[in-house]
């Protein structure tokens, strides 16, 4: 004979993930000893609450693209938006102004890349100019 799940209280269900959500420190250990609720039963309430609010990845496996993404939504928001944004999303703020750092410097250092490679480029083909002429070494 199996065990009978206790049923919670939909407010339960809802504070114990409102208690999980970033920028807390509670962690689903901690509220199952706070609350006598099994960590197996709150696992699964985070599973599915996060197939339905659509985040089903920690921040640790987001791609470039979902980054470039959070900072596209994020771009006109105030910081109080940003906030609440990243409490949804289950990442927090620094994470947003640290991604964007990350790509205001990808997009220099390949600018400056770029430059360098079409001078390095033309200084090659001159060369091979010059080898064909047979004018390099004379």
């Amino acid at each position: 004979m199996g065990k009978k799940k206790k049923k919670y209280p939909k407010e339960v269900k809802e504070s114990v993930l409102k208690r999980l959500m970033a920028p807390t420190t509670d962690t689903v250990k901690t509220l199952s000893e706070e609350l006598g609720i099994p960590k197996t039963t709150i696992y699964e309430w985070k599973r599915k609450n996060n197939k339905k609010t659509n985040n089903p990845k920690p921040v640790n496996k987001w791609t470039t693209k979902d980054k470039f993404q959070a900072l596209l939504e994020t771009a006109r928001l105030t910081e109080r938006e940003i906030a609440q944004y990243c409490r949804r999303k289950g990442i927090y703020v620094n994470d947003i102004n640290s991604w964007e750092e990350q790509f205001l410097k990808a997009d220099t250092s390949n600018l400056e890349d770029s430059q360098k490679l079409k001078k390095d480029l033309k200084e090659e083909k001159d060369k091979i100019k010059k080898l064909e002429k047979g004018t390099l070494y004379n």
